[in-house]
């Protein structure tokens, strides 16, 4: 049975985006109890404060999403040195109607993955300014900076064996982090 769902936020819409293939794979070394709902922000509509007392379907569909779950993992690419309009978005559209925020409070994990050596350092630092303002406490440490390379996931789309233990530790921190602002 699951006790703790966690919503599963992927910053990009690519088909075949590595941090979607990252969401996948880490979401495998959580424990039993864990369950994971991989929520979909593609179809979001672009935020306009004038929509703030009818946000639509898409947005009460996310909100939902959001209220049902104990926590959320955001597994973003870096675009520019910065996380992906798409996510953006969708941090300000769940954000609003100002003082119904769907964010706050739920503790938060951040990865990702780039072809670059840095990694998703950028990003997921300018992802981790706006969670604070939007009251979500985020885990800090270990941080996850992965370069995709070779290797990182094996012929099943599962963490390679050299991969392995690092993101176990880093999954086995957040389950730790997820039940202490839970419970």
């Amino acid at each position: 049975m699951t006790q703790f769902n966690i919503a599963v936020i992927v910053g990009s819409l690519r088909k075949d985006s590595h941090n979607a293939k990252l969401a996948r794979a880490i979401t495998r070394l959580a424990p039993e109890g864990f369950g994971f709902t991989f929520v979909e922000i593609g179809d979001l509509p672009l935020y306009n404060q004038d929509n703030d007392g009818d946000q639509g379907p898409a947005v009460a569909r996310v909100r939902a999403q959001l209220q049902a779950a104990q926590g959320v993992l955001f597994v973003t690419p870096e675009y520019n040195r910065s996380i992906p309009g798409v996510l953006k978005n969708a941090l300000d559209n769940l954000s609003r109607p100002y003082g119904k925020s769907a964010w706050a409070g739920k503790p938060a994990g951040v990865i990702g993955i780039s072809v670059g050596a840095m990694g998703t350092a950028m990003a997921q630092q300018h992802l981790r300014n706006v969670l604070a303002f939007l009251d979500v406490p985020t885990l800090n440490q270990p941080e996850v900076f992965l370069q995709a390379k070779d290797g990182l996931f094996d012929a099943d789309g599962h963490i390679g064996e050299a991969s392995r233990g690092f993101l176990q530790g880093w999954m086995d921190r957040y389950v730790v982090f997820v039940k202490k602002h839970v419970g």
